[in-house]
């Protein structure tokens, strides 16, 4: 298997090289030349992605050990091996070839196109090794995650071990009403996720949280998100506002805001997205104007604000400079709001110059999506995160990597629900006499569905370990979330397809999956925004 990930390494080297020639001038990638041959850029950062799973997967099977193992990481880096010979997949309606990025025959004649690597892909990548992976996984589960020594493994098991009884029996039950009701998750759902200290999961101790590390959080994010999305997603909010508190904010604005954080007594909100600016935030046009006390007035629009009926502090970014029109004039506040659980019909906004409209969604229910419309509604003094004007985008951007790690956790959870729905779909129907698992394509889909959970979840604690350590880790953070939401979307498309037409029915768990699985690769920056920053940092590199 070693001279396949070599070969796969190879291949994305050279791709790298020609990269560079294409777009770097003077040291450094010229802006203009990736934005007008994106499609290339695009492609080399899938290319580089799936070279990085697979490094971590054959590392994650030498580590584990075991057929299974063994199994799955063959079956992956085989299928990868063998699919990059025609080109690289961007997602639905879109591939590149291989000559685009700039290699030639040659080139994949003598890496992923070498006689024995196809050898290798056609007996441990074929359609028969992909239905004995099935056959095996539903005779002896999933195997080892691949928690290290270094990673606390032994501790983290427990954890996993706690959240997946806790998901089996509080979130999974209420999944399919929360999402088919299209109502609030339960509080009492909330105040026992507190309990279990999940939104001080990597908040310090001396601030009351519990001091894990981001593997721990990926661990605890996939776990809940396999129950339901929106509560594996109730941490994110609160992953965003102490990383912004512990990262920007004064000694006065930590002691406050991150024990209540920690605690649950606060549920935030991230209030940075505007009507008709999404990822393009150097141009929000929302204002925050300083008033004699201290205090700031803001006027503007805000939209896809989730959680935002629940949430008691909105982290809020907004312009404070007319002089300044890009990145420099935004500044980030720790803004208090009212927290309401209200009955239908019931105001869900009280304070003054706040108003808000609920945004129906397809799936990714349970906290609510709002706009907001900011007329007057005034933040205290003491609110400015550091007390400085003009930081707020440099401070957005250091929780970026933690937000889109937790992202590729949520995707993988999701990934691992819809995989674990199809395997017990697939033994309990029976047609034609006989379980459809018996079916070759059905087996067959459940086995791949096994390796791209496996990738997704390495790369995903590749990423979160990389940022323990303190290292910059935006590269690895983007693709691991370009990995874990394509994975969780191709498991959710191949569960309702198993299902057939019971996957289209709204009481079945495989409708449910599809719509929350859609999500993931468009929040948190959407895929074509990450492989526009994996590129960029690739190059950099």
């Amino acid at each position: 298997m070693k001279h396949v990930l070599d070969a796969i390494l190879d291949l994305e080297a050279r791709a790298l090289s020609y990269g560079r020639e294409r777009f770097v001038e003077d040291g450094r990638p010229n802006s203009k030349k990736l934005n007008q041959e994106q499609l290339a850029a695009h492609g080399l950062a899938y290319l580089a992605t799936e070279a990085m799973a697979c490094r971590e997967l054959f590392g994650w099977a030498e580590a584990v050990g075991g057929e299974c193992a063994q199994r799955v990481a063959a079956a992956y880096l085989g299928e990868t091996a063998r699919t990059l010979v025609g080109g690289v997949d961007l997602g639905p309606c879109e591939s590149v070839s291989l000559a685009e990025l700039g290699l030639t025959v040659e080139d994949v004649a003598s890496t992923v196109g070498a006689p024995e690597v196809r050898a290798f892909c056609a007996e441990l990548a074929s359609a028969e090794a992909y239905i004995t992976l099935a056959q095996q996984i539903a005779k002896d589960g999933m195997p080892d995650t691949g928690l290290s020594r270094e990673d606390d493994g032994d501790v983290l098991g427990e954890v996993r071990n706690e959240f997946a009884k806790f998901t089996e029996r509080e979130v999974i039950p209420i999944a399919q009403r929360v999402h088919g009701e299209d109502i609030l998750i339960p509080m009492e759902l909330i105040d026992k996720m507190a309990e279990l200290g999940v939104f001080g999961l990597t908040i310090p101790e001396e601030f009351g949280g519990l001091g894990m590390s981001k593997v721990a959080m990926c661990v605890v994010t996939e776990e809940l998100s396999r129950g339901y999305i929106g509560v594996g997603s109730l941490g994110t909010r609160a992953e965003i506002a102490a990383e912004l508190i512990m990262g920007g904010g004064t000694d006065a604005q930590k002691s406050e805001w991150l024990p209540k954080i920690a605690s649950g007594s606060v549920l935030p909100t991230a209030v940075f997205t505007e009507p008709n600016v999404g990822s393009d935030l150097a141009h929000l046009g929302t204002r925050a104007q300083k008033q004699d006390d201290g205090s700031y007035v803001v006027r503007g629009q805000k939209t896809w604000i989730t959680h935002a009926v629940r949430a008691d502090l909105m982290t809020l970014l907004a312009r404070t400079s007319d002089e300044e029109t890009g990145y420099k004039g935004l500044s980030m506040f720790l803004a208090p709001k009212t927290r309401l659980s209200p009955a239908p019909g019931e105001p869900e906004f009280v304070d003054e110059g706040l108003e808000g409209t609920e945004i129906a969604v397809l799936g990714y229910r349970g906290m609510k999506e709002y706009e907001l419309s900011f007329d007057g509604f005034k933040v205290p003094k003491g609110a400015l995160l550091g007390g400085e004007e003009g930081a707020g985008f440099k401070q957005l951007m250091k929780t970026f990597e933690s937000a889109r790690i937790q992202t590729a956790a949520r995707g993988v959870g999701v990934a691992q629900a819809a995989l674990n729905d199809a395997l017990l779909y697939a033994q309990e129907r029976v047609q034609f006499g006989r379980p459809i698992f018996e079916f070759p394509r059905v087996a067959r889909k459940i086995g791949r569905m096994v390796a791209r959970v496996q990738a997704a979840r390495q790369l995903a604690f590749f990423s979160a370990r990389r940022k323990d350590s303190g290292e910059r880790c935006d590269l690895e953070a983007g693709m691991a979330k370009l990995l874990a939401t394509r994975a969780a979307w191709e498991c959710a498309d191949a569960n309702v397809q198993i299902h057939g037409g019971n996957g289209y029915a709204i009481e079945y768990t495989a409708s449910r999956l599809l719509v929350d699985a859609r999500v993931l690769s468009i929040f948190e920056g959407a895929n074509e925004i990450q492989a526009h920053v994996v590129a960029r940092r690739l190059l950099e590199e």
